[in-house]
């Protein structure tokens, strides 16, 4: 669908040699025992197409690994070549490496339930919700751009329709998704419709909900200051990539997104930032920096930041329920 943008990796070309980032198509997937039984859809899974009989959708084996099927056209050839050069770049601080970003297993060819007799080759990901018992999670769409410079015309104008029809144009992201569990351990989603018409009101109502541990529509909060706030909550985590953005200019990450995470259980019993992630995904539409510091990312982040901040500041302080 987009090009290969031949730039996108020319700091690794110099540690060996161009065709083993500008192949045609992706190494040959390591063929994969597992048999079809042992993977199974994530149930925390809120955006993208959900694996079924008819539809490729993402899988986890139940071991921490999150098998992602590669794009068709050119985008999962350029993921990969992404996750490869990502992984070897010596100017991405191993700290942002290491908390912002699954970590690449490489590739794998693995049985599905919509193609039983042509096995689909995947990336291996590590799950980045594993070990979370009850996990909430959101999934936010950043930038107001949300295409390559370089896509083609009527892919561009897919994109544009999408994301002026959204808050992306006006607030620099969009929510694609959430999951919330209650305190009673009800669980409340978004739905796709909901999600497309949600305005500058109702994503600040999902965020909210995102950190309300009560069930129902009332939107108490509680959980705000733990899972937002404090050491190791969100804000301090969203700052901390914020930092890195607004000096690295290898990367310019369009329609890529960021997951947050938090184990609801958990946070609800000790009031603390128990299992809280932030964590990058997404990036079949990944391009060179050029020695460009990535605005289109950046600015999307700052509006994210000052949404967050103001649940934060304007939330009453309680402790959550569960916690005396």
């Amino acid at each position: 669908m987009i090009s290969r943008f031949p730039d996108l990796f020319k700091v690794l070309r110099r540690r060996r040699p161009p065709k083993h980032f500008h192949r045609r198509h992706p190494p040959p997937p390591r063929v994969h025992t597992m048999s079809e039984s042992d993977l199974r859809p994530p149930e925390h899974q809120v955006a993208g197409h959900r694996a079924s009989a008819n539809r490729l959708g993402p899988l986890i084996d139940g071991t921490g690994l999150f098998y992602k099927p590669l794009q068709a056209g050119d985008r999962g050839e350029h993921e990969v070549a992404f996750y490869e050069a990502f992984s070897a770049q010596p100017a991405v601080p191993p700290r942002i490496r290491d908390a912002f970003f699954p970590r690449f297993h490489g590739t794998r060819l693995l049985p599905t339930a919509a193609r039983p007799d042509e096995p689909h080759p995947h990336l291996v990901l590590d799950d980045l919700l594993a070990g979370l018992e009850a996990p909430s999670v959101i999934d936010i769409k950043i930038g107001a751009c949300t295409w390559p410079p370089s896509s083609p015309e009527p892919y561009i104008a897919k994109c544009l329709a999408k994301d002026r029809g959204t808050t992306s144009v006006l607030l620099g992201f969009r929510i694609s998704g959430a999951r919330v569990v209650g305190s009673g351990g009800a669980v409340w989603r978004t739905e796709r419709p909901e999600v497309k018409a949600l305005d500058t009101a109702g994503i600040r109502r999902v965020l909210q909900r995102y950190v309300s541990s009560v069930d129902g529509d009332d939107l108490d909060c509680a959980l705000a200051a733990a899972v937002y706030g404090g050491e190791g909550g969100v804000l301090a985590q969203l700052r901390e990539l914020k930092a890195w953005f607004e000096e690295q200019t290898l990367f310019h990450f369009y329609s890529a997104s960021i997951l947050l995470g938090y184990d609801a259980n958990a946070v609800s019993a000790t009031g603390g930032a128990a299992g809280v992630r932030v964590k990058l995904v997404d990036f079949a539409h990944v391009v060179d920096g050029d020695g460009v510091i990535d605005h289109n990312f950046l600015g999307g982040l700052c509006s994210l930041i000052k949404f967050i901040s103001d649940i934060v500041a304007e939330t009453p302080g309680k402790p959550p329920l569960g916690r005396s």
